[in-house]
């Protein structure tokens, strides 16, 4: 029996199986979802479906690349390995999903420094240099735009205010919306609430 079919809720096992999770093994939050047949499991499904596959403002292989960088962010290595095959389906070559991985690491390298600054709020640490190498955002992979997009979810998810403003006005100016700007965060949103339940 696969474990897929082992999970005790179709809409569940359906979940699982279109995000390619055959090597799942079923969490306490997941279990406790399906026995206590949770009205949730349903919503999450559908949040699920919809930013992966019905999303007006992003391409599929976008949103899967945004899965990848949450799955990335929250150290999630089999929902990591299933959108990094879901993207390559989608178009997604294997220097993009490189880049996924450079960009996610760095934005934790940032959010948490800028958060530090932002907190403390002294003269003194403001006013020192940096010092953070950050050569990729230079000529992404990804485009710009996309690049400050992923910087953005990414920030957001992880909770830093500085970086979060600052990377929403950057993609605004390579040329995005704030419709697009909106759908990404949201697609991190659920992702990031996919994993709850998996972890």
């Amino acid at each position: 029996m696969s474990t897929i079919t082992a999970v005790p809720n179709e809409t569940l096992q359906n979940l699982l199986g279109e995000l390619n999770l055959t090597g799942y093994e079923p969490s306490s939050n997941l279990l406790a979802l399906a026995a206590g047949e949770s009205r949730f499991i349903k919503d999450l499904k559908i949040n699920v479906g919809n930013a992966l596959n019905n999303t007006q403002y992003l391409s599929r292989k976008e949103a899967l690349l945004l899965g990848l960088a949450v799955a990335v962010n929250e150290r999630f290595p089999l929902l990591q390995e299933s959108f990094s095959g879901l993207a390559r389906e989608a178009g997604a070559t294997e220097a993009e999903l490189a880049e996924i991985v450079a960009c996610t690491s760095l934005m934790n390298t940032n959010n948490i420094f800028y958060r530090f600054r932002h907190f403390v709020k002294k003269d003194f640490y403001e006013n020192q240099p940096a010092g953070i190498k950050m050569s990729i955002m230079a000529n992404p992979v990804l485009g710009k735009e996309f690049f400050e997009l992923v910087s953005l979810v990414i920030s957001s998810v992880n909770g830093c205010e500085l970086c979060v403003g600052s990377h929403e006005r950057s993609v605004l100016q390579h040329g995005s919306t704030e419709s697009r700007v909106f759908e990404g965060v949201k697609t991190g949103a659920i992702i990031k609430g996919l994993i709850t339940v998996l972890a």
